[in-house]
């Protein structure tokens, strides 16, 4: 007698599992594999920026250390040893370290100035309605709007009548008028991200608009500051044409007027390798804000996106 086996039969009933199938997986859409060719192609850009960018910085550094024969006998070569000469040099013969100085004071005065005046009057444009808000709001935006140069000979002119040619304290008031248009437009669409709860309650809670400005809305504001801050920082530091033309004094030269006197004091001479040193020493503050605050920068731009 012989014996078949059968597959045992499926219990039914409501309490009777559910036999599961396997569904195929789903072929790989067009979409998709267009969406990776854009990838690539996004990557590849992003790389040669890269490049194209980070070259001229490592090749500026990697310069500065090289003697003068060997910066034009093998330009792209490593150098034979590190002349660290060619910074004291800068530093001291150049005058480097008095532009460095210049720079400093009248950049970190500007910028503060600017940060202090910009986000107060962002906080009243962006929280209070008042008639003329709107007016004053555009009179910031159309100062970004308008070309520096055109203001070069009226603004030399009140400058001098002020008393205030080749100072260290009136370049600074230049810089921050010239960083609060776009400092207030920037801060203005920052504050209105800002929950009013927040300012709502310590209102309740008997705080004046001071307090609750610097002690509450302004930590708040903290990542738009450092990106707008960033920024100013950025085109504070690098200007050269206002200095030029307010500040003709040689002792309060700021490094950009440094560089280029650096360059043309030179003449037939060539002492490029002091030139490169001045010029990465200039650089590196620049590098130094933004590696430490990137983290910060990019969280104040994406902030309103993601509110």
């Amino acid at each position: 007698m012989t014996t078949t086996e059968t597959d045992a039969p499926m219990p039914t009933g409501p309490d009777a599992p559910v036999a599961k199938t396997e569904i195929p997986a789903p072929k790989p859409s067009r979409r998709r594999r267009e969406g990776g060719i854009l990838n690539v192609f996004s990557h590849g850009v992003l790389i040669l920026w890269a490049i194209m960018v980070v070259m001229p910085l490592v090749w500026a550094v990697m310069t500065s250390f090289k003697d003068d024969g060997s910066i034009f006998s093998s330009p792209w070569a490593l150098p034979d040893k590190l002349h660290f000469d060619n910074w004291s040099r800068a530093w001291t013969q150049a005058n480097m370290s008095d532009y460095f100085l210049n720079t400093i004071l009248v950049v970190g005065g500007s910028l503060i100035g600017t940060l202090v005046l910009g986000s107060m009057a962002a906080y009243v444009l962006a929280r209070f309605d008042f008639p003329g808000n709107r007016f004053i709001y555009f009179l910031f935006v159309g100062g970004m709007s308008f070309p520096i140069m055109l203001a070069l000979v009226p603004l030399f002119y009140v400058v001098n009548n002020m008393g205030l040619l080749n100072t260290i304290h009136g370049l600074i008031l230049v810089y921050i008028a010239y960083s609060l248009p776009f400092t207030v437009f920037f801060l203005t669409a920052f504050f209105r991200t800002l929950p009013t709860s927040v300012a709502e309650a310590a209102f309740v809670d008997g705080a004046s608009h001071t307090r609750t400005f610097f002690q509450i809305m302004l930590p708040m504001a903290k990542p738009g500051l450092i990106s707008v801050g960033i920024f100013n920082f950025l085109g504070q530091w690098n200007q050269y044409m206002l200095p030029t033309v307010l500040n003709t004094d040689p002792d309060k030269h700021v490094l950009t007027q440094g560089l280029v006197q650096l360059a043309v004091s030179q003449g037939y001479k060539g002492d490029w390798s002091g030139l490169f040193a001045g010029l990465v020493m200039a650089m590196l503050p620049v590098l130094a804000a933004y590696i430490i605050f990137q983290r910060q920068v990019v969280a104040g731009l994406t902030a309103g996106a993601l509110k």
